[in-house]
């Protein structure tokens, strides 16, 4: 066979009949040989052929175990590092969510420094440092260096992180971005040493590789401090830093953020209370929320040897009597031997643990932030006219016990009215801000459980505008949280809770009993403003007819003019309605107290808000007050009855 001259290879098209008849390369045989004499490829090379057919022993050697690491390495997306912004508010996320967690579990009240410094156009480094209790040096390579490493995950109870891949995660990106490790300085106590620790992750074999490590002098007594290179990009506004540590504080009023901008804008966010969360317990797990292979694996490593003391001693609400009726529709005893249980028993016995009426589960696994600590927060970081807030009592899905809280805060600095470009106002939209386990949620909102439920909402029965499928148009902001051992976040990187109809139901509630308070004072509102109108209406028409009635009869002006003015205050009692700091509706005249307004705070336009501590001080209750009391005029009796 001729190769083709270079004036030939250089031709537009080849005049070649071989090259023109694509068909004629190929010269069948009978035995469906090619003209070369061999059979077809099986596989296709680099010119587009086969190159081979594979055996089953060549594919077997190709395979190998792939590391969590190295998934999450190539699939970071699902932990929040899918672009340059969020990675940066993902990384400060971590490191503060790690700091409020370890504060409060060793029961100290958290001081965090937050410090994010720009080093060139889109390389950062965070710098994160807690007064928490620090982190003994056999564990921070592990805890820095390896993804799914943690002692929260087969815990129910409530917590910020659930997986142990948050910070190490943060870690693994900048190693990947910028190429440096994470460094970390821990200290446990004023009497012990502080370690300096440089980690790296092995992402082939999830495992931490240390480069530094040393003891050095520092300043506090005892906390962590966190330092992450990265690649990254830092823009104001919504979804941004800014924004992640104004709702902390909000959430966690009892923290004292510290936060330095790129830009070199320092935000200093005090404690608002001066009370550590009540510290939730671990409880066990609730038969309703286990699977039959999850119960399976229970009666394997269990240490009971007895049917009956298994269920009392790996599960939560099952009694002695409780155990007695699981065991009796299994066909079992509770002196029955776990070893002797064969599949077929097992589930048998799973279906009478879901047929069962058991209790609820516990619910002191739960940390919720409470009505006060909401207000408080809500006093601090919004500038409104009313709030109020909601804590619902504990339910349950799955088998996981969970609590909604609400607040809302109205009216205000937070933009009544705005002005488009045609010159013409149009109302303000309503703001809605989530948080899980006391974390805010951020990204992904269309998907989230609690926006649904604000959607779905009638804010139109609570005299708020609401345009079909869309937001209210109101000077809003509600704040919606669930506290609970296992939030059923719909992605690893824990931007939105999943839809679970128990979730939303109580969301929705809540939601109606914050709107029917905001109802009543926009009602009351409108009222007092009407009547005040009525009032100006009347007194400016007073002295006209006490002149009129002084030219047709003799009679005392000023007397008169004060009768007509204490006829019109009567007539217009509601102008003079008021509202007090502690959410009650009081008049002047006629204190008046309105249990439908609890735990609620209305301030004034040209009033300061309350501070914290006298939310809650019914000694000073407006709504107890007797003074300038004054009865209800009786109404005119009226005509006798006919005999």
């Amino acid at each position: 066979m001729t190769t083709a001259s270079p004036q030939q290879m250089d031709l537009p098209f080849d005049s070649s009949p071989v090259r023109s008849n694509p068909v004629a390369q190929v010269r069948k045989t009978p035995a469906g040989k090619t003209g070369s004499g061999r059979r077809p490829s099986g596989g296709t090379g680099a010119a587009g052929k086969r190159s081979g057919r594979k055996s089953a022993e060549s594919m077997a050697k190709q395979q190998r175990e792939i590391s969590v690491s190295e998934f999450f390495a190539k699939n970071r997306h699902l932990l929040g590092f899918d672009n340059k912004r969020k990675a940066l508010l993902t990384t400060v996320k971590e490191a503060v969510d790690n700091s409020l967690d370890a504060c409060e579990e060793a029961g100290i009240l958290a001081d965090l420094e937050i410090d994010v410094q720009q080093l060139a156009e889109d390389r950062f480094r965070v710098v994160v440092r807690d007064n928490g209790p620090g982190i003994v040096r056999q564990q921070i390579p592990n805890i820095f260096g390896k993804l799914l490493y943690g002692s929260k995950f087969h815990r129910l109870k409530m917590a910020r992180g659930q997986q142990g891949i948050g910070i190490s995660a943060a870690g693994m990106y900048g190693l990947i971005t910028t190429g440096k490790p994470i460094s970390i300085i821990s200290r446990v106590g004023r009497n012990k040493e502080a370690h300096h620790f440089k980690v790296a992750i092995d992402t082939h074999k999830n495992r931490p590789e240390v480069s530094h490590d040393e003891t050095v002098e520092v300043e506090w007594d005892h906390g962590t401090r966190v330092e992450i290179e990265l690649v990254a990009s830092f823009i104001k506004g919504r979804q941004g830093i800014g924004e992640y540590i104004e709702q902390t504080a909000i959430a966690n009023p009892h923290a004292r953020i510290v936060y330095r901008a790129p830009t070199g804008e320092r935000c200093e966010y005090p404690r608002g209370v001066e009370d550590l969360p009540e510290e939730p317990r671990e409880i066990k797990p609730h038969p309703y929320g286990i699977e039959l292979g999850t119960l399976m694996k229970m009666l394997k490593t269990t240490e009971s040897q007895k049917l009956g003391g298994f269920l009392q001693k790996e599960f939560s609400r099952v009694s002695g009597l409780v155990a007695k009726k699981v065991c009796a529709q299994s066909a079992t005893t509770p002196l029955t031997w776990i070893n002797g249980l064969d599949t077929a028993t097992i589930e048998k016995l799973y279906n009478a643990l879901q047929a069962t009426k058991i209790m609820a589960p516990s619910t002191d696994c739960l940390s919720p932030i409470g009505v006060e600590a909401i207000l408080s927060g809500l006093l601090k970081g919004v500038k409104a006219e009313f709030y109020t807030a909601s804590t619902r009592s504990p339910a349950v899905y799955r088998g996981n016990p969970f609590q909604i809280e609400v607040g809302l805060a109205y009216g205000g600095q937070l933009g009544s009215s705005l002005v488009n470009g045609n010159g013409k106002s149009e109302n303000a939209q309503a703001r809605v801000i989530r948080f899980a386990n006391r974390v805010p949620l951020l990204y992904r909102q269309s998907a989230c459980s609690t926006f649904k439920a604000v959607l779905e909402t009638k804010w139109s029965n609570y005299g708020v505008s609401q345009p079909r499928g869309a937001l209210p148009q109101s000077p809003i902001i509600v704040l919606i949280h669930m506290a609970s051992v296992w939030v059923p976040f719909t992605s690893e990187s824990k931007e939105a809770i999943a839809d679970y109809d128990e979730i939303r139901k109580e969301i929705k509630l809540a939601l109606a009993e914050t709107a029917r308070r905001l109802g009543i004072y926009l009602r009351r509102k409108k009222k007092r403003i009407a009547y005040t109108q009525r009032r100006d209406v009347f007194t400016r028409y007073i002295h006209e007819v006490v002149e009129s009635v002084r030219s047709m009869a003799v009679c005392d002006k000023e007397k008169l003019r004060r009768s007509l003015m204490e006829l019109a205050e009567r007539a217009t009692l509601a102008a003079d309605m008021e509202f007090d700091e502690h959410g009650k509706v009081v008049r002047k005249k006629r204190p008046d107290a309105n249990p439908a307004l609890a735990d609620t705070v209305i301030v004034g336009a040209e009033d300061s808000a309350p501070e914290a501590s006298t939310l809650f001080d019914d000694t000073t209750n407006g709504a107890r007050r007797k003074r300038g009391a004054v009865k209800r005029p009786r109404k005119a009796a009226r005509g006798k009855k006919r005999r």
